[in-house]
Formats: structure tokens, sequence, C-alpha cells
């Protein structure tokens, strides 16, 4: 790796994960919900002492004002905890929603380019699922069952100020529900990760199977795809019914314990009061006061599932956002105008152990327009994705006017790179917004000129709504020649400085075929550099240059001319393919 690379992973290392950056604003808030916890559970004495009262005062001496009076007393008390108990709650629900709304954008962004970051092991990485986990666990009742735990000492040590054998009857009945706690988390760690594993390949087979939905109904492998959904599936149900049983098993024990412990608390304080060692009131509280101590236990167990859900996603988050990008302090740097210089560049996906393309190097200067062909396989998209910066370079440098891309704020970047993928996708919204790439103060005279350079103005115009037309799943369906024309324009938006275009024609007619020609002549008349990955011979009529790879090598590079009688050897009586041969 060149040192800039190892410096700038550095930076990241040095950095402040979001995760954390995310949480730490709202530490101070959490400090409040502690707070308003220890009222509540303070005025969860309510009940105990109320029935202690109600048997050792108010039967002993008859009083029925007595009565009325602490009942009314206990009636506000109860008031004030129901009122507690809701602020509590609209706390953690305003908690848990900060916390995605200072990681939403990130994530989202993360999410976007985790392929090219990643490769293939994105496909199991879902960050805004795991984000909607963490918050839909932080705004649910987990959290209050955690900040109600720490004060069980509380109520042992009263049930220990009643009679020490009931204290140590209920801090025994505690220690037992300790001991199951671990042992859930040992034994239930494990399932819990195969179901999320699970859950995440189950989500990536319906996402694939909507995408190529086309394909699925025109080739009848419907049965074949539901044969093995429904294998997976029952993989996933088994996973989460393992882990689903184990949750149940320990949730089940601990409420039974605490069932036979306030059971037991009354049988020893009932022989405590036969022996005259307390009062019957007591024995009451006794157990009441026991079962508020582990019920906040009992139903942290039973958000248990929820608890690993969140801390396997916090986990996730915390990996994933390790790799992205800051931006604040990137100077802005003028955008590129004169040259493009490739310096032994070696790059292929993330994850591949060989490159796909090896020790490519050429300058290109403004205006001038290459073609890069070559056979299947032989990387020419590799280079084309490494170009404009959907690849880093493993080893080598790619320059504009000096600097390396990454030099450039993300957003910066679009101002003067156009790029039309073989795989083109157009997104959901209305034509303007898909050629001016979605940007909020995009000018109308630049979508139109375009559309123009693009020729698919007219097509644009002839629709009922014009640029306004909605396209995509939810929109207006599109042949495949007219997404490609509008993801032209796309690409031209703006006059950027480098247009890269692969397979630009594949889905183009004759017509098309010489709008892409006068599309790439006009961006070479303004000064931009274009390269076009071709397998067409018509796609690459307007270019000065080519380059040519085999097995991700160099096989020539120069003048297209020259390149081409090396490189192609025509064949009698079969229309030759400048991608053919190489």
């Amino acid at each position: 790796m060149p040192n800039s690379k190892q410096s700038s992973s550095g930076s990241h290392a040095s950095r402040e994960n979001p995760v954390t950056s995310a949480f730490r604003p709202v530490y101070a808030a959490f400090w409040g919900v502690a707070l308003v916890s220890f009222v509540i559970n303070i005025l969860m004495l309510t009940g105990p002492v109320f029935m202690l009262q109600v048997y050792d005062r108010v039967l002993a001496s008859g009083s029925i004002p007595t009565l009325v009076a602490i009942g009314a007393l206990a009636i506000v008390l109860y008031a004030f905890y129901g009122l507690l108990e809701g602020v509590r709650s609209r706390l953690l629900a305003r908690l848990g929603q900060r916390v995605d709304a200072r990681l939403s954008g990130i994530v989202y962004r993360i999410s976007n380019v985790l392929p090219v970051r990643l490769g293939r092991k994105a496909a199991k990485l879902r960050p805004v699922q795991d984000l909607d986990t963490v918050r839909q666990f932080l705004s649910g009742p987990g959290p209050a069952a955690i900040f109600d735990i720490p004060w069980l000492p509380l109520y042992l040590g009263i049930v220990f100020l009643f009679h020490p054998i009931l204290g140590f009857v209920g801090l025994g009945g505690a220690l037992v529900i300790v001991v199951l706690i671990a042992l859930n988390e040992f034994m239930s760690r494990t399932p819990a990760q195969e179901a999320a594993s699970h859950a995440g390949r189950r989500s990536s087979d319906v996402e694939i199977g909507q995408r190529n939905s086309e394909v699925v109904t025109a080739m009848g492998m419907q049965d074949a795809l539901t044969s093995r959904w429904e294998t997976q599936n029952g993989d996933y149900l088994e996973t989460q019914r393992r882990a689903a049983d184990r949750a149940g098993l320990f949730g089940t024990a601990i409420k039974t314990i605490r069932f036979i412990l306030q059971s037991a608390i009354l049988g020893v304080g009932a022989w405590l009061a036969i022996k005259q060692e307390i009062t019957p009131g007591v024995m009451i509280a006794s157990s009441i006061m026991t079962s508020r101590a582990l019920s906040p236990i009992e139903q942290a167990v039973s958000q248990w599932r929820g608890f690993v859900a969140c801390r396997q996603s916090l986990r996730r988050l915390r990996e994933v956002l390790s790799v992205a990008e800051t931006e604040a302090d990137k100077m802005d740097l003028p955008l590129p105008t004169k040259k493009i210089s490739v310096e032994q560049v070696f790059c292929g996906p993330f994850g591949e152990t060989v490159p796909f393309v090896q020790g490519v190097s050429l300058d290109l200067e403004a205006g001038e327009g290459l073609g890069v062909i070559g056979p299947s396989g032989s990387g020419k998209s590799t280079f084309a994705r490494a170009l404009v910066g959907a690849l880093a370079p493993l080893k080598g440098v790619i320059r504009y006017d000096g600097a390396e891309l990454g030099q450039w704020p993300s957003a910066k970047r679009g101002e003067f790179i156009g790029y039309l993928p073989q795989d083109l996708q157009l997104f959901d919204g209305t034509i303007a917004d898909n050629i001016a790439r979605f940007r909020t103060n995009a000018s109308s005279d630049l979508i139109i000129e375009a559309a123009q350079l693009a020729d698919v103005h007219d097509l644009i115009v002839g629709l009922p709504e014009g640029y306004n037309t909605v396209i995509g799943r939810s929109g207006r369906m599109l042949s495949a020649g007219q997404r490609q024309r509008i993801a032209l324009a796309r690409a031209l938006y703006g006059n950027p400085f480098l247009v890269v275009l692969d397979e630009p024609n594949s889905n183009l007619d004759a017509e098309g075929d010489g709008a892409l020609s006068g599309a790439i002549k006009a961006m070479r008349d303004r000064g931009s550099i274009v390269v076009v990955v071709a397998h067409r011979p018509s796609a690459i009529a307007t270019v000065d240059k080519i380059l040519c790879l085999k097995d991700g090598k160099m096989a020539g590079f120069g003048p297209k001319d020259e390149v081409l009688k090396q490189v192609v050897q025509p064949v009698p009586n079969t229309r030759t393919s400048v991608g053919a041969r190489g």
C-alpha cells in the first residue's frame, strides 16, 4: 500500500467512532432517566408501606379516618408514580429517536458505498436495519428495566431491616436468578447470532428476487427460487425457534423462581409472625417488596433478545462506520481541468486476492477521448470504476491535475465526474431528479442541456408530464434504451471534466448510436476527457486513443488507428468486434 493510504487508515483509526459521537450528547439525558428511575423506585415503596400500615395500624386500631388518610396519600403517590413512568417512557422514546437522527445520515451514506468498500462482505450487512434495532430497543421497555435493576439492593436491604432471615431468603432467590441470567447470556448468544445472520440472508434473497422479477418470470425460475427460499426460511425459523426456546426457558425459570420466592417469603414470614418476631403487616410488606425487587430482573430477561440484538447491531454499526470517510478537514481544491494521470495502478474488488487490473499507466489531456477494449473479463469495467473512484487502487495512484481523488469531498467529485455504469440503475423519482442526480438546487437549464446532449430531450417532453414524469418501481416503466439515454444525460449533467461510459450503447439503436457519438464529440470539444468502455466499434468512433486490456494488463495503448492495427485482426466474412480479441 502507498504511504498515503496508510496515513489515511491511521487517521480513520484515531478518529472517534460515529456511534460514540452520536451517544455522547445523550449521556446527560440518560442520567436524567436514571434520576427519574430513582424517584419511581422510591414511589414503588408505596404499596408495601400501605399494606404495612393497613395490617399493623388500621386493623389493630379499627380507625376508619386513618384508613382514609393513608389511602388518599397512597393514591396521590401512585398518581405521581404514573406521571413519572409516562415521563420516563417519553424520554426513552425521544432518546432513541435522537440517536437515530444523529446516525441516520451517515448510516444511509455508508450503506450506499458498502459494496464498493467491502465487496462481497457487504451482502451480509444491513446498517439501516441495525440502526432501527437500536432505536426500537432504546425506545422500548428494556432500558427502563435495566435502570430499575440497580435498586434491587434497596428493596432487599429494607427486607433485611424487617428481619435478617427474610433478607437472606430474598438474597438467596436473587442470587439464583443472577446465575440463571448469566447462563441465559452464555447459552443464548450463539443462537441469537445465527438467527440474525439467517435474517439478513433472508432479506437479501427477497431484494434480489424483486430486482430480477422479469428474469424470474420469463425463464420459469419461480419454483426453483421458491424451493430455495423455503429451505432457507426453514433454517431461519429453526434458528429463531432455538433462540426463542433458550430465552423462553430461562424466562420461565426466572418467573417460577420469583413466584416460589414470593411464597417462601410469605411462609417464612408467617412462621416468624407466629413466633411473634414480626407483625403480619411486615410479612405482607416483605412479600410485596421482594417481588418488586425481582420484577425488573424478570422484565429484563423478557427483553433479553432485544437487548442482545441491540448489542450486536451496535457492534456491527461500530465496525461498519469505522470505515466511513471524514470530510470535515478536506480543503476545497479547485476542480481539475487539465489532465488525468494513471500511474502503475493495480485494482480489483475488495477482498479479491489477485488484482483484476495490473500495472496500467497512461496520461490523458483535456479534450482527449479514450476507448477501452479487450476480451470479456479483461478488467475493462474494473479500470473504469477505478477511474471514477468506485474502487480504490490496491497499488499505484490516479491523479487529477496532480491530486488524488480522495482529496476532494464526495459531493465535489460529482461536479467533475460523470459515470454511466454497465449495470445502470435509475432511482425512484422524476426524470429531472435523476438527470440532476437529486440535487436540490439543480439548474433547469443544465438538466435540459444534458438531456439535449444525450438526445433524449424530445423523448422526455413527449411524455405526459415531461421532465416531472416519475420513473422507477413506483412510476412509469421505460425501455432499456430509454433508461440508458436518461442515464447518459445524468452522466453528462453539469459538463463534468471526466466522463466514463461503460458499454454506453449496449441498448441503443442506430439513432441512439449516432446521438452517443455526437455527445462524446461535444463533450470533448468542451474540454472534457471521455473514456468509453466498448465492444461495439461505433462506440469508439469519436475517440482518439485506445487502451487494450488482456488478462488485466496493457496489451496496447496509443493513437486509435495504431493500436487497432495491432490488436484487432480481421476475420474473413465476419463482422469484427473491437473487444473480441486482445
